[in-house]
Protein backbone atom coordinates (compact mmCIF):
# COMPACT_ATOMS: atom_id res chain seq x y z
CA UNK A 1 0.00 0.00 0.00
CA UNK A 2 1.39 3.64 -0.97
CA UNK A 3 1.72 6.02 2.06
CA UNK A 4 -1.17 8.55 0.06
CA UNK A 5 -3.61 5.02 0.02
CA UNK A 6 -2.84 4.58 3.87
CA UNK A 7 -3.58 8.23 5.03
CA UNK A 8 -6.89 8.27 2.87
CA UNK A 9 -7.93 4.98 5.15
CA UNK A 10 -6.62 6.55 8.19
CA UNK A 11 -8.36 9.13 7.70
CA UNK A 12 -11.89 7.65 6.66
CA UNK A 13 -11.62 5.11 9.41
CA UNK A 14 -14.26 7.06 11.02
CA UNK A 15 -16.29 8.36 8.34
CA UNK A 16 -18.98 10.30 10.27
CA UNK A 17 -16.38 11.89 11.93
CA UNK A 18 -14.13 12.73 9.15
CA UNK A 19 -17.11 14.31 7.19
CA UNK A 20 -18.17 16.73 9.97
CA UNK A 21 -14.50 17.41 10.67
CA UNK A 22 -14.14 18.45 6.40
CA UNK A 23 -17.27 19.98 6.59
CA UNK A 24 -16.55 22.14 9.66
CA UNK A 25 -13.50 23.47 7.51
CA UNK A 26 -15.06 23.91 4.48
CA UNK A 27 -17.46 26.43 5.68
CA UNK A 28 -14.58 28.16 7.88
CA UNK A 29 -12.48 28.00 4.47
CA UNK A 30 -15.94 29.19 2.84
CA UNK A 31 -15.62 32.36 5.01
CA UNK A 32 -12.14 33.64 4.59
CA UNK A 33 -11.95 32.86 0.98
CA UNK A 34 -14.76 35.30 0.81
CA UNK A 35 -13.17 37.77 3.09
CA UNK A 36 -10.34 37.62 0.89
CA UNK A 37 -12.17 38.28 -1.86
CA UNK A 38 -14.14 41.30 -0.14
CA UNK A 39 -10.60 42.43 0.86
CA UNK A 40 -9.42 42.60 -2.50
CA UNK A 41 -12.33 44.08 -3.86
CA UNK A 42 -12.13 46.95 -2.12
CA UNK A 43 -8.23 48.01 -1.38
CA UNK A 44 -6.49 45.72 -3.82
CA UNK A 45 -7.92 45.69 -7.35
CA UNK A 46 -7.35 48.54 -9.62
CA UNK A 47 -9.70 49.96 -11.59
CA UNK A 48 -9.09 50.65 -15.09
CA UNK A 49 -6.00 52.19 -16.53
CA UNK A 50 -7.32 55.50 -16.92
CA UNK A 51 -8.87 54.98 -13.28
CA UNK A 52 -5.42 56.02 -11.94
CA UNK A 53 -4.69 59.30 -14.19
CA UNK A 54 -8.27 60.32 -12.50
CA UNK A 55 -9.33 62.31 -9.97
CA UNK A 56 -12.65 63.61 -7.65
CA UNK A 57 -13.66 66.96 -6.35
CA UNK A 58 -15.80 66.93 -3.78
CA UNK A 59 -16.77 69.67 -1.15
CA UNK A 60 -14.65 69.19 1.67
CA UNK A 61 -17.13 68.87 4.48
CA UNK A 62 -19.41 66.23 2.73
CA UNK A 63 -20.80 65.19 -0.08
CA UNK A 64 -24.22 66.41 0.68
CA UNK A 65 -22.96 70.23 -0.19
CA UNK A 66 -22.74 71.20 -3.51
CA UNK A 67 -19.90 72.99 -5.80
CA UNK A 68 -20.32 76.00 -7.50
CA UNK A 69 -20.46 75.37 -11.68
CA UNK A 70 -18.09 78.29 -12.29
CA UNK A 71 -15.13 75.58 -10.69
CA UNK A 72 -15.05 73.86 -13.89
CA UNK A 73 -13.41 76.34 -15.68
CA UNK A 74 -11.23 77.24 -12.88
CA UNK A 75 -9.91 73.52 -12.86
CA UNK A 76 -9.59 73.29 -16.36
CA UNK A 77 -7.40 76.35 -16.56
CA UNK A 78 -4.63 73.84 -13.99
CA UNK A 79 -1.96 72.21 -16.17
CA UNK A 80 -1.80 68.68 -17.07
CA UNK A 81 -5.92 68.69 -16.65
CA UNK A 82 -7.17 67.16 -19.73
CA UNK A 83 -10.87 67.25 -19.04
CA UNK A 84 -13.50 68.15 -16.56
CA UNK A 85 -17.27 65.88 -16.11
CA UNK A 86 -20.02 67.69 -13.89
CA UNK A 87 -21.54 64.77 -12.09
CA UNK A 88 -24.42 65.22 -9.50
CA UNK A 89 -26.13 62.18 -7.72
CA UNK A 90 -29.79 62.14 -8.30
CA UNK A 91 -31.14 58.88 -6.52
CA UNK A 92 -34.16 58.51 -7.61
CA UNK A 93 -36.65 55.70 -7.76
CA UNK A 94 -36.77 53.03 -11.28
CA UNK A 95 -40.72 51.61 -10.90
CA UNK A 96 -40.43 51.05 -6.79
CA UNK A 97 -38.18 50.49 -4.40
CA UNK A 98 -37.10 47.08 -4.60
CA UNK A 99 -33.19 46.35 -4.53
CA UNK A 100 -33.72 44.60 -7.86
CA UNK A 101 -34.48 48.52 -9.18
CA UNK A 102 -31.50 50.29 -8.10
CA UNK A 103 -29.01 51.78 -9.92
CA UNK A 104 -27.24 55.03 -10.00
CA UNK A 105 -27.77 58.05 -11.48
CA UNK A 106 -25.92 61.08 -12.61
CA UNK A 107 -26.54 64.29 -13.74
CA UNK A 108 -23.66 65.30 -16.26
CA UNK A 109 -22.40 66.99 -19.27
CA UNK A 110 -22.93 64.64 -22.22
CA UNK A 111 -20.06 66.56 -24.08
CA UNK A 112 -17.62 65.87 -21.34
CA UNK A 113 -18.67 62.87 -19.67
CA UNK A 114 -16.70 60.14 -22.32
CA UNK A 115 -13.45 62.52 -22.06
CA UNK A 116 -13.40 62.10 -18.28
CA UNK A 117 -13.85 58.54 -18.87
CA UNK A 118 -12.16 57.40 -21.90
CA UNK A 119 -12.86 53.55 -21.09
CA UNK A 120 -16.34 53.85 -21.63
CA UNK A 121 -17.37 52.98 -25.15
CA UNK A 122 -19.75 53.73 -26.59
CA UNK A 123 -20.65 54.13 -30.70
CA UNK A 124 -20.22 57.59 -31.92
CA UNK A 125 -23.70 57.89 -33.78
CA UNK A 126 -25.80 57.05 -30.05
CA UNK A 127 -23.30 59.71 -28.51
CA UNK A 128 -24.59 62.10 -30.75
CA UNK A 129 -27.99 61.39 -30.63
CA UNK A 130 -27.50 61.44 -26.82
CA UNK A 131 -25.95 64.94 -27.30
CA UNK A 132 -29.09 66.56 -29.40
CA UNK A 133 -31.60 65.54 -27.24
CA UNK A 134 -31.79 67.17 -23.54
CA UNK A 135 -34.07 64.27 -22.43
CA UNK A 136 -32.19 61.92 -23.26
CA UNK A 137 -29.82 59.55 -21.43
CA UNK A 138 -27.16 57.14 -21.39
CA UNK A 139 -26.82 53.55 -19.82
CA UNK A 140 -24.45 50.99 -19.00
CA UNK A 141 -25.12 47.75 -21.09
CA UNK A 142 -25.04 45.43 -18.57
CA UNK A 143 -27.90 47.53 -16.85
CA UNK A 144 -29.53 47.41 -19.89
CA UNK A 145 -29.29 43.95 -20.24
CA UNK A 146 -30.98 43.93 -17.24
CA UNK A 147 -33.91 45.72 -17.69
CA UNK A 148 -34.30 45.20 -21.33
CA UNK A 149 -33.92 48.45 -22.16
CA UNK A 150 -33.32 49.16 -25.83
CA UNK A 151 -32.10 52.95 -28.30
CA UNK A 152 -35.25 54.94 -28.10
CA UNK A 153 -37.47 53.04 -25.27
CA UNK A 154 -38.64 55.40 -22.05
CA UNK A 155 -37.07 55.62 -18.72
CA UNK A 156 -38.94 56.77 -16.11
CA UNK A 157 -36.96 57.78 -12.93
CA UNK A 158 -39.46 59.20 -9.98
CA UNK A 159 -37.10 61.92 -7.71
CA UNK A 160 -36.48 61.64 -4.16
CA UNK A 161 -33.64 64.15 -3.71
CA UNK A 162 -34.67 66.39 -5.75
CA UNK A 163 -38.43 67.52 -6.86
CA UNK A 164 -38.24 66.30 -10.14
CA UNK A 165 -39.54 63.42 -11.87
CA UNK A 166 -37.42 62.30 -15.16
CA UNK A 167 -38.74 61.29 -18.17
CA UNK A 168 -35.96 60.09 -20.46
CA UNK A 169 -34.78 58.13 -23.47
CA UNK A 170 -32.23 56.09 -24.18
CA UNK A 171 -30.60 57.63 -26.79
CA UNK A 172 -27.08 55.83 -26.22
CA UNK A 173 -25.85 52.46 -24.61
CA UNK A 174 -21.65 52.49 -23.45
CA UNK A 175 -19.89 49.57 -22.67
CA UNK A 176 -17.34 49.60 -19.76
CA UNK A 177 -14.44 47.24 -18.61
CA UNK A 178 -16.01 47.10 -15.12
CA UNK A 179 -19.43 47.56 -15.33
CA UNK A 180 -21.04 50.03 -13.00
CA UNK A 181 -24.61 49.90 -13.58
CA UNK A 182 -24.88 53.70 -14.40
CA UNK A 183 -27.44 56.10 -15.93
CA UNK A 184 -26.18 59.41 -17.39
CA UNK A 185 -28.43 61.87 -17.97
CA UNK A 186 -28.09 65.85 -19.45
CA UNK A 187 -27.83 67.91 -16.24
CA UNK A 188 -29.72 70.92 -17.87
CA UNK A 189 -32.58 68.68 -17.56
CA UNK A 190 -32.24 68.72 -13.88
CA UNK A 191 -31.19 72.59 -13.55
CA UNK A 192 -34.23 73.59 -15.71
CA UNK A 193 -36.25 71.19 -13.37
CA UNK A 194 -35.28 72.22 -10.18
CA UNK A 195 -34.51 75.85 -9.78
CA UNK A 196 -32.30 76.41 -7.20
CA UNK A 197 -29.75 73.99 -9.06
CA UNK A 198 -28.80 76.14 -11.15
CA UNK A 199 -25.03 77.28 -10.78
CA UNK A 200 -24.24 74.04 -8.67
CA UNK A 201 -22.71 71.00 -9.37
CA UNK A 202 -22.34 67.53 -6.94
CA UNK A 203 -18.74 67.05 -7.90
CA UNK A 204 -16.22 67.09 -10.51
CA UNK A 205 -14.38 64.23 -12.39
CA UNK A 206 -11.13 64.94 -13.39
CA UNK A 207 -8.85 63.35 -15.89
CA UNK A 208 -5.49 64.78 -15.42
CA UNK A 209 -2.86 64.29 -18.65
CA UNK A 210 -0.94 61.05 -16.96
CA UNK A 211 -0.60 59.43 -13.52
CA UNK A 212 2.47 61.41 -12.23
CA UNK A 213 0.16 64.36 -12.93
CA UNK A 214 -2.46 63.09 -10.04
CA UNK A 215 -0.49 64.82 -7.26
CA UNK A 216 0.37 67.88 -8.67
CA UNK A 217 -2.95 68.86 -10.39
CA UNK A 218 -4.60 67.35 -6.95
CA UNK A 219 -2.72 69.76 -4.29
CA UNK A 220 -3.05 73.16 -6.80
CA UNK A 221 -6.64 72.38 -7.14
CA UNK A 222 -7.28 72.16 -3.31
CA UNK A 223 -4.80 75.49 -2.82
CA UNK A 224 -7.33 77.18 -5.82
CA UNK A 225 -10.25 77.00 -3.33
CA UNK A 226 -8.49 76.95 0.15
CA UNK A 227 -10.41 80.11 1.47
CA UNK A 228 -13.29 79.90 -0.76
CA UNK A 229 -17.01 79.59 0.71
CA UNK A 230 -16.97 76.13 -0.55
CA UNK A 231 -13.48 74.42 -0.18
CA UNK A 232 -12.73 71.29 -1.86
CA UNK A 233 -11.30 68.23 -1.27
CA UNK A 234 -9.67 66.33 -4.30
CA UNK A 235 -9.10 62.31 -4.22
CA UNK A 236 -7.68 59.71 -6.84
CA UNK A 237 -10.65 57.77 -7.99
CA UNK A 238 -9.56 54.99 -5.55
CA UNK A 239 -9.36 56.69 -2.46
CA UNK A 240 -13.35 58.38 -2.90
CA UNK A 241 -13.99 54.97 -3.27
CA UNK A 242 -12.35 53.89 0.10
CA UNK A 243 -14.33 57.10 1.82
CA UNK A 244 -17.58 55.48 0.85
CA UNK A 245 -16.93 52.40 2.19
CA UNK A 246 -15.14 53.90 5.18
CA UNK A 247 -18.70 55.35 5.85
CA UNK A 248 -20.29 51.63 6.56
CA UNK A 249 -17.56 51.30 9.45
CA UNK A 250 -14.32 49.94 9.91
CA UNK A 251 -14.62 47.53 7.61
CA UNK A 252 -10.78 46.17 7.91
CA UNK A 253 -11.08 45.68 11.34
CA UNK A 254 -14.18 43.94 10.86
CA UNK A 255 -12.52 41.49 7.76
CA UNK A 256 -9.30 41.00 9.34
CA UNK A 257 -10.77 39.93 12.85
CA UNK A 258 -13.31 37.55 11.02
CA UNK A 259 -10.29 35.88 9.06
CA UNK A 260 -8.78 35.77 12.63
CA UNK A 261 -11.57 33.89 14.17
CA UNK A 262 -12.26 31.25 11.10
CA UNK A 263 -8.20 30.48 11.14
CA UNK A 264 -8.43 29.77 14.97
CA UNK A 265 -11.65 27.97 14.54
CA UNK A 266 -10.46 25.41 12.33
CA UNK A 267 -7.29 24.74 14.13
CA UNK A 268 -9.54 24.06 17.19
CA UNK A 269 -11.13 21.82 14.63
CA UNK A 270 -9.17 20.39 13.17
CA UNK A 271 -6.52 19.79 16.54
CA UNK A 272 -9.72 18.13 18.19
CA UNK A 273 -10.27 15.56 15.40
CA UNK A 274 -6.85 14.52 14.85
CA UNK A 275 -6.06 14.20 18.65
CA UNK A 276 -9.00 11.75 18.83
CA UNK A 277 -8.03 10.06 15.97
CA UNK A 278 -4.45 9.37 17.10
CA UNK A 279 -5.67 8.68 20.96
CA UNK A 280 -7.27 5.88 19.35
CA UNK A 281 -5.27 4.71 17.45
CA UNK A 282 -2.33 4.02 20.49
CA UNK A 283 -2.17 0.39 20.43
CA UNK A 284 -1.95 0.86 16.60
CA UNK A 285 1.07 3.25 16.60
CA UNK A 286 2.69 0.98 18.83
CA UNK A 287 2.29 -1.90 16.44
CA UNK A 288 3.32 -0.02 13.30
CA UNK A 289 6.93 1.15 15.45
CA UNK A 290 6.80 -3.15 16.09
CA UNK A 291 7.02 -3.83 12.48
CA UNK A 292 9.83 -1.54 11.53
CA UNK A 293 8.09 2.13 11.48
CA UNK A 294 10.04 4.46 12.68
CA UNK A 295 9.19 7.94 14.59
CA UNK A 296 9.64 9.68 11.15
CA UNK A 297 7.37 7.52 9.31
CA UNK A 298 4.69 7.73 12.21
CA UNK A 299 4.88 11.90 12.59
CA UNK A 300 4.83 11.67 8.89
CA UNK A 301 1.48 9.89 8.36
CA UNK A 302 -0.32 11.29 10.75
CA UNK A 303 0.35 15.17 9.82
CA UNK A 304 -0.20 13.57 6.33
CA UNK A 305 -3.39 12.89 7.59
CA UNK A 306 -3.85 16.38 9.27
CA UNK A 307 -3.31 17.85 6.37
CA UNK A 308 -5.13 16.00 3.88
CA UNK A 309 -8.54 16.49 5.65
CA UNK A 310 -7.73 20.51 5.75
CA UNK A 311 -6.92 21.14 2.20
CA UNK A 312 -10.08 18.93 1.09
CA UNK A 313 -12.15 20.93 2.97
CA UNK A 314 -10.59 23.84 2.09
CA UNK A 315 -10.87 23.11 -1.17
CA UNK A 316 -14.65 22.82 -0.80
CA UNK A 317 -14.93 25.96 1.00
CA UNK A 318 -13.07 27.85 -1.60
CA UNK A 319 -15.13 26.21 -4.37
CA UNK A 320 -18.17 27.19 -2.76
CA UNK A 321 -16.91 30.62 -2.06
CA UNK A 322 -16.73 30.80 -6.19
CA UNK A 323 -20.16 30.06 -6.67
CA UNK A 324 -21.38 32.08 -3.87
CA UNK A 325 -19.46 35.19 -4.71
CA UNK A 326 -20.83 35.04 -8.47
CA UNK A 327 -24.46 35.27 -6.84
CA UNK A 328 -23.59 37.75 -4.63
CA UNK A 329 -22.53 40.15 -7.15
CA UNK A 330 -25.83 39.42 -9.44
CA UNK A 331 -28.01 40.29 -6.21
CA UNK A 332 -29.90 43.24 -6.52
CA UNK A 333 -29.38 44.04 -3.05
CA UNK A 334 -25.43 43.79 -3.41
CA UNK A 335 -24.69 44.92 -6.67
CA UNK A 336 -24.17 48.57 -5.89
CA UNK A 337 -21.15 47.55 -3.40
CA UNK A 338 -19.87 44.18 -5.39
CA UNK A 339 -19.60 45.21 -8.99
CA UNK A 340 -18.48 41.71 -10.59
CA UNK A 341 -16.83 40.65 -7.34
CA UNK A 342 -15.02 36.87 -8.03
CA UNK A 343 -12.50 34.90 -6.22
CA UNK A 344 -9.54 34.63 -8.01
CA UNK A 345 -6.76 31.79 -8.71
CA UNK A 346 -4.14 33.47 -6.25
CA UNK A 347 -7.00 33.77 -3.60
CA UNK A 348 -8.03 30.07 -4.14
CA UNK A 349 -4.49 29.03 -3.03
CA UNK A 350 -4.31 31.17 -0.41
CA UNK A 351 -7.02 29.83 0.82
CA UNK A 352 -5.25 26.03 0.03
CA UNK A 353 -2.33 27.34 1.94
CA UNK A 354 -3.97 28.51 4.86
CA UNK A 355 -5.60 24.99 5.00
CA UNK A 356 -2.54 23.67 4.62
CA UNK A 357 -0.94 25.36 7.36
CA UNK A 358 -3.80 25.02 9.61
CA UNK A 359 -3.80 21.57 9.19
CA UNK A 360 -0.15 20.93 9.53
CA UNK A 361 0.08 22.70 12.61
CA UNK A 362 -2.80 20.96 14.31
CA UNK A 363 -1.36 17.82 13.55
CA UNK A 364 1.91 17.99 14.58
CA UNK A 365 1.51 18.14 18.72
CA UNK A 366 -0.66 14.90 18.25
CA UNK A 367 1.24 13.25 16.03
CA UNK A 368 4.66 14.05 17.72
CA UNK A 369 3.09 12.73 20.81
CA UNK A 370 2.01 9.51 19.01
CA UNK A 371 5.16 8.67 17.74
CA UNK A 372 7.07 9.24 21.14
CA UNK A 373 4.69 5.75 22.51
CA UNK A 374 6.98 2.64 23.79
CA UNK A 375 6.09 0.18 21.99
CA UNK A 376 5.25 -2.23 25.40
CA UNK A 377 3.24 0.83 26.35
CA UNK A 378 1.29 1.08 23.23
CA UNK A 379 0.54 -2.26 23.30
CA UNK A 380 -1.06 -2.40 26.86
CA UNK A 381 -3.65 0.87 26.05
CA UNK A 382 -6.65 0.61 26.49
CA UNK A 383 -8.88 3.16 25.27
Amino acid sequence: MTLSGFVARNALRNKRRSALTVVSIAFSLLLLTLMMTVWRSFYLQNGSAQSAQRLLTRHRVSLAFFLPSYYREKIRAIPGVVSVAPMTWYGGLYKDDRPENFFAQFATDPDEIIKSYPENHVPAEQLAAWKRDRAGCMVDAQLARKHGWRLGDRVVIQGTIFPLELNLTVRAIYTSPFPSDTLFFDERYLREGVSWMKGQSGFFAVLTESPQSVARVSAALDEMFHNSPQPTKTETEKAFQLDFIATLGNVKAFILGICAAVVFTTLLVTANTMAMSIRERTREVAVLKAVGFTQQDILVLFSCEAVGLAITGGALGALAASILARVISKAPEMSALFVDIKVNPTTIATALGVAAAVGLLSGVLPSYRASRVEIAQGLRYVG
